[in-house]
C-alpha cells in the first residue's frame, strides 16, 4: 500500500475527506520526524517506538583499494515495533 493508498482507506475509515485525511497523515509524519530530530522517542503502545539512534563512529575499507577511510558517528532512523504489532503479524492474535 503506497500513501494514496493509505490516505483513501484512512479516509473512508475516519469519514474525512481525501484533502483532511492526508492534511492529517501529513501533520502526524511531520511530528514523528520533527520529535526524531530533536532525538526524542515517540511511543505508540502497543504499535512501536519511533527514534533516533546513534551509529559509533567505524572504519571501512575501500574493497577496490584497499584503502582504509573513517566513516563518522551519525544519527539513524530507527522503528522498534510493539508487542501488539508483532504478534498480529506473527498471527499469535
Amino acid at each position: 500500500m503506497n500513501k494514496k493508498e493509505f490516505v483513501e482507506q484512512l479516509a473512508k475509515k475516519t469519514k474525512l475527506s481525501k484533502k483532511d485525511a492526508q492534511g492529517a497523515l501529513d501533520t502526524t509524519l511531520d511530528l514523528i520526524v520533527a520529535t526524531c530530530k530533536k532525538k526524542q522517542k515517540v511511543t505508540f503502545t502497543g504499535f512501536g517506538t519511533f527514534e533516533a539512534r546513534k551509529l559509533k563512529a567505524t572504519q571501512r575499507i575501500n574493497p577496490r583499494t584497499g584503502e582504509r577511510f573513517k566513516v563518522p558517528s551519525k544519527f539513524v532512523p530507527k522503528f522498534r515495533a510493539g508487542k501488539s504489532f508483532k504478534q498480529t503479524v506473527s498471527g499469535k492474535k
